[in-house]
């Protein structure tokens, strides 16, 4: 598919307009995505997403994305708009692709992104799936990203607005399902979407976005993992192996972290300090100065590509979070899904489980997770 601005026939291929299933999160972005594709002329039923058997455990007012009072505002935009409305129940899904992922990846001391696992197992594999069976054309979402004609077929490309690009994050789609996907809002700033919003009644217009991890109420990441896991007091330590601190359990630290260590005195350079490795093997966190951070390349696994997977050696963009700059890399795809990543420059706080996307301009390339990261004398995990 590609992009439809307001303004579109909306025709498709075989001249006919296209069953769309829009998901409709509750905020002013899917909003105004299922107007769009309305008004293109597509036939649009909206359906949000019900992610918890409790929504009241999930976060209330502007933060989240899975609460009652968005069922709520998602059903009113979609009356506004003129289209069916729908919610589905997907809870049970979300709590073993997303939840469950999520406590898996922290016990071993990875750090995960949960909301690159949801574009990836809920929205564009659950949703798609029941979508495609039941007769829709695509699904449309009010992402930050566009989807152009290449040479090879669709392509994922980043944001007009690259403040509000969210290419990182679906990075994890392929080939296929980008052939199914409709992301209207992709050549927008979103100062123009509110203001689209505005005209358009519809009530969602100046709802703030939502941030963090929509299924942690309180946002205490590391009290929604030990309710969980459990404390495992250990040792925090420092490059040399010298106890400097103890914790409740190594689960709850993130390389690159600097705040919440509870170090029981300052390092002797007085400078701060930062995680520098987590080992859940023997319970340790290690610290050190911003230097050991440094990190020289990596290797990724589980490599999904968002077009023809790209073979050898090749120069590439590698984004290492949602909001990093971009830095220059050469990558080396290998064989079972591995792609061996060499920085041009040394990047920091890089950590196993995080996502790395690779671009060609514009264009997503593909994704791995990060199994290991390689500093100028050792890898850790």
């Amino acid at each position: 598919m590609t992009n439809f601005p307001a303004s579109a026939s909306g025709a498709a291929p075989e001249g006919r307009p296209l069953r769309v299933l829009a998901a409709m999160s509750g905020g002013v972005d899917s909003a105004v995505a299922a107007a769009r594709a309305a008004a293109a002329g597509h036939d649009v039923t909206g359906v949000h997403l019900a992610l918890s058997a409790n929504p009241q455990s999930f976060r209330s007012g502007a933060r989240g994305c899975c609460t009652l009072e968005d069922s709520r505002d998602a059903r009113r935009a979609a009356d506004v708009i003129g289209i069916p409305f729908y919610v589905w129940d997907l809870s049970e899904r979300f709590r073993e692709d997303v939840v469950e992922d999520f406590y898996a990846e922290y016990a071993a001391g990875r750090t995960p992104n949960p909301c690159l696992r949801c574009n990836e197992k809920i929205k564009f594999s659950a949703l798609l799936d029941k979508a495609l069976a039941l007769g829709f054309d695509a699904v449309a979402t009010g992402h930050y990203a566009r989807i152009l004609d290449g040479p090879g077929g669709r392509e994922l490309h980043r944001a007009v607005d690259p403040g509000k690009d969210q290419s990182y994050v679906l990075g994890v789609l392929t080939a296929d399902q980008l052939a199914h996907a409709m992301f209207p809002l992709g050549d927008t700033p979103k100062a123009q979407v509110r203001e689209e919003a505005e005209r358009l009644d519809l009530a969602v217009a100046r709802k703030p976005d939502s941030h963090d991890i929509c299924f942690i109420a309180d946002g205490d990441t590391q009290g929604f993992l030990a309710r969980r896991l459990g404390e495992r007091p250990g040792e925090i330590v420092d490059a040399d192996g010298n106890r400097v601190g103890e914790h409740d359990g190594a689960y709850g630290f993130t390389v690159g972290q600097r705040k919440g260590l509870r170090l029981g005195h300052p390092a002797p350079d007085g400078k701060p300090r930062y995680v520098l490795d987590v080992s859940v093997v023997d319970n340790r966190v290690t610290v050190g100065p911003a230097d050991g951070l440094d990190i020289h390349g990596l290797t990724g696994i589980r490599a999904r590509w968002c077009g023809t997977p790209p073979e050898g050696s090749g120069r590439f963009h590698a984004q290492l979070r949602a909001h990093g700059e971009p830095v220059p890399v050469t990558a080396e795809v290998a064989g079972g899904g591995t792609v061996r990543v060499d920085f041009d420059a040394p990047v920091r706080g890089i950590a196993p489980g995080q996502a790395v996307v690779l671009y060609d301009g514009t264009r997503v390339v593909g994704s791995a997770t990060i199994d290991a990261t390689r500093r100028a004398a050792a890898v850790t995990r």
